[in-house]
């Protein structure tokens, strides 16, 4: 039997026809627009976060629901990785949710630090200190550094008035202004080993 391109056409939307009527009329999902599920992103505040792991400094978006992070993807508009993260960035969600290897559930991670600690010469364990505790004993420590090594003249006469027994280490996501003032503030107090991660 020999078939024209009308017949064609006519079977053909005689069998798209039946199966939509099939689905029409059984309890098939295909066809269901509302779904008992929201939306992944649905009720969330987008905020902007730098990657931690490298020097690259990639830009990410964070969505947050209720305090929680519920997403993480490559920043579109970051002029570095522009929307990509490597397999690392991708995982910086880590830092805060795990998964549970019994209850295969995602929880906070229980090895995230959240406060300062300090463990102290001699101590094996490691004790919560308060934030403006840990900047006055970091404070006092430099400084007291500082003076105990302090040279105003070098064994030739030369006035250096410097310290070589600090060094500063810029990060890898400081801007050039950010890295400026570090540089002013470890000159002022006469440190001369001073490097940053951006060169890499």
């Amino acid at each position: 039997m020999e078939m024209t391109r009308r017949g064609f056409l006519k079977a053909g939307g005689g069998a798209l026809a039946t199966a939509m009527a099939f689905e029409l009329t059984s309890k098939s999902q295909a066809f269901a627009l509302d779904s008992d599920q929201s939306f992944k992103l649905d009720r969330t505040d987008e905020y902007t976060n730098i990657c931690c792991y490298c020097a690259g400094g990639c830009g990410s978006l964070l969505s947050v629901r209720d305090g929680e992070l519920v997403n993480l993807e490559g920043d579109p508009d970051h002029p570095i990785n522009k929307g990509g993260l490597c397999p690392k960035g991708a995982t910086m969600a880590q830092l805060r949710n795990v998964v549970d290897p019994e209850t295969r559930e995602v929880v906070k991670n229980p090895k995230r630090t959240t406060k300062p600690l300090v463990r102290r010469p001699g101590a094996t364990e490691w004790e919560d200190i308060s934030w403006d505790d840990a900047i006055k004993e970091i404070a006092r420590k430099v400084k007291d550094t500082r003076d105990a090594n302090f040279e105003e003249v070098d064994a030739d006469g030369l006035t250096v008035n410097r310290t070589t027994a600090i060094a500063s280490l810029g990060g890898s996501q400081e801007n050039s202004e950010e890295e400026y003032l570090i540089l002013k503030m470890m000159r002022s107090l006469g440190v001369i080993a001073i490097d940053n991660q951006a060169r890499v």
